[in-house]
C-alpha cells in the first residue's frame, strides 16, 4: 500500500478555485501572485531518437479506497459554474464571437502559482503505481518518404514544429451511468483514480495545443491545473447535455481547448451551436485565431464533437457543413485582415487562415461528414492517412469498446489540417489489439474509450507551397 502523501500543487491549484468563488473577502487573505510561465516543451519527451518513453508501472490494479488521492470534481461549486455556463452558452444564436481585447485572456489566472509539468508527472505516476502501465506509444515518421524528408530539414529549423493533441477523455457522468462498458470494472472508472491517468497521458506529451472532448470536470480540474502550467483555456458545454440526467453529474459535458500562452497568443474566438437543415442541434464547436508568437504566423484551430449513434448520418453530415461553413467564414474574415497570413506558409488571402480541426466525429470514412471535409475547398487532410503504408488509410481504429450491444472497433477521430499550409512531422503511433488488451477500453491502464490522437505539424516553407493549375 502506498503511503500518504501531499498532492501539493494539485491541492493548491484547487485551493485557489475554491477561494476565487469566495469573492473578494477571501482573495485579500491570499494575494495573487504574478507567474512567470514556463518555457514551452517542443521537443519529444525522452527516449531513443526523440521518443517518448512511458514509465511501467505494477501489473495488479488496486481499488481507489487504497490509495490516498486528492479530492478533485465533488465539489458543488464546479456545477454551479457548469449550469451557469450552459445556460449562457444555450442561447438561440448559431454564433457566439468574443474579442480578446475585452476579455483580458492573456491575463495570468489569479492565486496560482507555476507549476512544474516534471514534478505533476511524478505526482501522476506515483498515485498510479498500482495500476497497469498505460499502453507504450511512439512518435513515428509518416510513411510518405517526403513527408520524412520535410520532417529532418525541419529538425534544422529554428521554429519548433507544434504539437497538437485531440482526444475524447470519456465525461465521468457517462462512464459511470450511462455507457455501459460490460467489461470495464466500475471501479477502473472511478475519478480519483482516472483523472490522473488522463493528465498522465496529457503530461507525457505535452502539447502546444490540446482539443478535448466529453469535458465534465472542466472548472474543478483541468482548467486549474493547465493554467498553471501555461495554457490558456475555453470551454463550451453541450445545451443539453446527457450529463444532467446522471444523478452524481457534475454538470454539463462539453468541448475543451487549450494552447500555450508562451506559443501562442489569441487573437480571435467563436463559440457555434451546430445546425442541421437549419435547426440548431446539440452539438458545439470551438473556434480560435492564434498568432505565433515566434514567427507571426496565424492559424484558426477548432475543436467539435458530432452526434453519436448508427442512424443519424444524414445529421452528422449537415452538421459537418454547418461546421465547414463557419470555417470558411472565419478563416476568409481573419485572412484579409492579416498581410501575414497572406505571404507563404499561412495560405493565400482566398483560402484563408490555415486550419486545424480536431474532434470526435462519430463517423467512419465512409460517411458523407468524412467526405465532405476530404473534399472541401478548404483544402484540408487527414493527419492520421499518413501512418498507413499508402498514405491514403485511416486506422484500423480510433475507439474499441464492449457495450451490451456488442463489440465496436471504429475509427471516429480525426484530426484534419490545410495541407497546403502545414507539413506532417511526426504522429502518435496507434496501440496494437494486444496492447489494448481482451477487455477493450475503457480499463485500468488506459482512461477512455477513445484513444489520443497527436501529431506534430510545421509551417510549410516557400518552396514547398504547392503549386496551382491556373
Amino acid at each position: 500500500m502506498y503511503p500518504a502523501r501531499r498532492c501539493s500543487f494539485l491541492h493548491r491549484d484547487l485551493a485557489a478555485l475554491c477561494l476565487s468563488s469566495l469573492g473578494p473577502a477571501a482573495k485579500k487573505q491570499t494575494p495573487p501572485k504574478k507567474l512567470s510561465l514556463p518555457a514551452p516543451r517542443h521537443c519529444h519527451t525522452g527516449g531513443e531518437g526523440g521518443k517518448p518513453q512511458v514509465k511501467s508501472r505494477g501489473s495488479s490494479p488496486a481499488s481507489a479506497s487504497s490509495i490516498p488521492v486528492c479530492l478533485m470534481g465533488s465539489s458543488s461549486s464546479s456545477r454551479l459554474f457548469g449550469t451557469l455556463a450552459q445556460t449562457l452558452n444555450s442561447a438561440p444564436l448559431a454564433q457566439q464571437d468574443y474579442d480578446p481585447e475585452h476579455q483580458d485572456s492573456d491575463q495570468d489566472p489569479e492565486g496560482l502559482e507555476q507549476a512544474d509539468p516534471d514534478q505533476l508527472l511524478r505526482e501522476c505516476e506515483e498515485i498510479l503505481q498500482n495500476r497497469p502501465a498505460r499502453p507504450h506509444r511512439d512518435l513515428v515518421y509518416p510513411v510518405d518518404p517526403k513527408h520524412q524528408h520535410q520532417y529532418r530539414n525541419n529538425e534544422q529549423q529554428q521554429t519548433p514544429s507544434i504539437r497538437v493533441m485531440t482526444w475524447n477523455i470519456l465525461a465521468q457522468a457517462l462512464g459511470e451511468g450511462k455507457d455501459g462498458f460490460v467489461q470495464c470494472p466500475l471501479d477502473a472508472l472511478n475519478w480519483a483514480e482516472r483523472k490522473y491517468l488522463i493528465l498522465e497521458e496529457i503530461l507525457t506529451y505535452r502539447p502546444d495545443i490540446l482539443c478535448l472532448q466529453e469535458v465534465d470536470h472542466y472548472y474543478d480540474t483541468f482548467q486549474p491545473i493547465l493554467a498553471s502550467l501555461g495554457y490558456h483555456s475555453t470551454f463550451l458545454p453541450k445545451p443539453w447535455s446527457p450529463c444532467l440526467e446522471v444523478a452524481s453529474n457534475n454538470g454539463p459535458d462539453g468541448c475543451a481547448l487549450f494552447y500555450r500562452r508562451a506559443r501562442f497568443s489569441l487573437l480571435h474566438t467563436s463559440h457555434l451551436r451546430l445546425s442541421a437543415m437549419m435547426l440548431p442541434t446539440n452539438q458545439v464547436a470551438i473556434v480560435q485565431t492564434l498568432r505565433c508568437r515566434e514567427t507571426g504566423q496565424r492559424l484558426c484551430v477548432a475543436v467539435t464533437h458530432l452526434k453519436a449513434r448508427s442512424g443519424w448520418e444524414r445529421l452528422r453530415g449537415a452538421q459537418g457543413a454547418d461546421l465547414l461553413q463557419s470555417l470558411k467564414a472565419i478563416t476568409s474574415r481573419a485572412a484579409g485582415s492579416d498581410p501575414v497570413s497572406r505571404g507563404p506558409g499561412g495560405g493565400s488571402g482566398t483560402e484563408g487562415v490555415p486550419l486545424i480541426v480536431c474532434g470526435d466525429f462519430n463517423a467512419e470514412p465512409s460517411e458523407d461528414v468524412y467526405r465532405r471535409f476530404i473534399s472541401s475547398p478548404l483544402g484540408l487532410d487527414s493527419a492520421y492517412k499518413l501512418l498507413s503504408a499508402d498514405g491514403q488509410t485511416e486506422p484500423a481504429y480510433t475507439t474499441w469498446k464492449i457495450r451490451p450491444s456488442g463489440e465496436s472497433c471504429s475509427t471516429l477521430d480525426y484530426i484534419w489540417y490545410s495541407h497546403g499550409a502545414f507539413t506532417v512531422d511526426t504522429l502518435l503511433d496507434i496501440p496494437t489489439e494486444e496492447q489494448i488488451g481482451p477487455d477493450r477500453l475503457p480499463s485500468y491502464h488506459y482512461p477512455s474509450d477513445h484513444l489520443s490522437l497527436l501529431c506534430d505539424v510545421s509551417f510549410r516553407e516557400p518552396r514547398d507551397q504547392p503549386h496551382r493549375l491556373m
